[in-house]
C-alpha cells in the first residue's frame, strides 16, 4: 500500500497538497507543528481539514524552537522546513511511511532557500541516510505560482475548501473575502489574492 504523510500547516498550499496526496496515495495521514508562530489560527484550520477528509492529524509542538519574539518572525522562519522535514521524517519512519509531501512552492524560493528543489533533493538523500529507511519528498507546488496553485485547487475539486477553510494570513485574519479568509495587509494574503485573481482571469477558477 502506498501511504503518505502531509505537513500540514492549514494554509493554502499544503491543504492543495493534501488534496494531491489524496488522489494519488492509498494511505494519508497529515502532521502540523506548533513552533512559537504568532497565531495558532492556521492549526486550529488544519485539524478541521483532516478531520474533514477523515484522516488521522498529528501536532508537533516545538514552541519557540524558531521564534524568538514576534518581531522577529520573519527572520527567524527561515530554515524552518529543515526541522519539520526531520520531525516529520521520523514520524514517517514511525508509521512505515515512505512519502512526504510539503507545500514548497515557486514563490517562496527567493525568500526560502529551504524551499528550492536542489535543497529538497539533497534533505531527501539526507533523511533516508540518517534515518535508514527510504523517504521521498513530493513537492507538487514546486514549480507553480499562486494563479497556477488555485488552479490545481480547481482540478482537485477542493476549491471551495481552500476558500472557506485555509488560513494563511500571517496575523490570523479570518475575515472572509472572494478568495478567503485574511486582510490585505501583509504579504501572505496580498499574495493570496494576487493569484486569486489572476487564475479567475484566466478563467482557470
Amino acid at each position: 500500500m502506498e501511504k503518505g504523510l502531509v505537513l500540514l500547516s492549514g494554509g493554502q498550499d499544503s491543504t492543495t497538497c493534501l488534496y494531491w496526496a489524496l488522489n494519488k496515495f492509498n494511505y494519508v495521514e497529515s502532521v502540523g507543528f506548533y513552533y512559537g508562530q504568532r497565531h495558532s489560527g492556521e492549526l486550529a484550520q488544519a485539524a478541521k481539514i483532516a478531520e474533514m477528509c477523515g484522516i488521522k492529524h498529528t501536532v508537533k509542538y516545538m514552541a519557540n524552537v524558531l521564534t524568538v519574539d514576534k518581531e522577529s518572525f520573519y527572520r527567524i522562519t527561515w530554515g524552518r522546513n529543515i526541522l519539520f522535514l526531520t520531525v516529520a521524517a521520523s514520524l514517517a519512519k514511525h508509521l512505515n511511511i515512505n512519502n512526504l509531501i510539503m507545500g514548497a512552492s515557486q514563490a517562496d524560493q527567493d525568500e526560502y532557500p529551504d524551499c528550492r528543489p536542489e535543497f529538497l533533493s539533497v534533505m531527501e538523500a539526507a533523511l533516508s541516510s540518517g534515518l535508514g529507511f527510504n523517504i521521498n519528498i513530493h513537492t507538487p507546488l514546486i514549480k507553480s505560482n499562486k494563479a497556477e496553485t488555485w488552479k490545481m485547487a480547481k482540478d482537485l475539486n477542493c476549491l471551495d475548501v481552500i476558500i472557506n477553510h485555509t488560513l494563511t494570513d500571517y496575523n490570523g485574519n479570518t475575515d472572509m473575502n472572494e478568495w478567503g479568509m485574511g486582510k490585505l495587509d501583509n504579504h501572505a494574503s496580498e499574495e493570496r489574492a494576487k493569484g486569486f485573481y489572476e487564475a479567475k482571469k484566466l478563467n482557470w477558477i
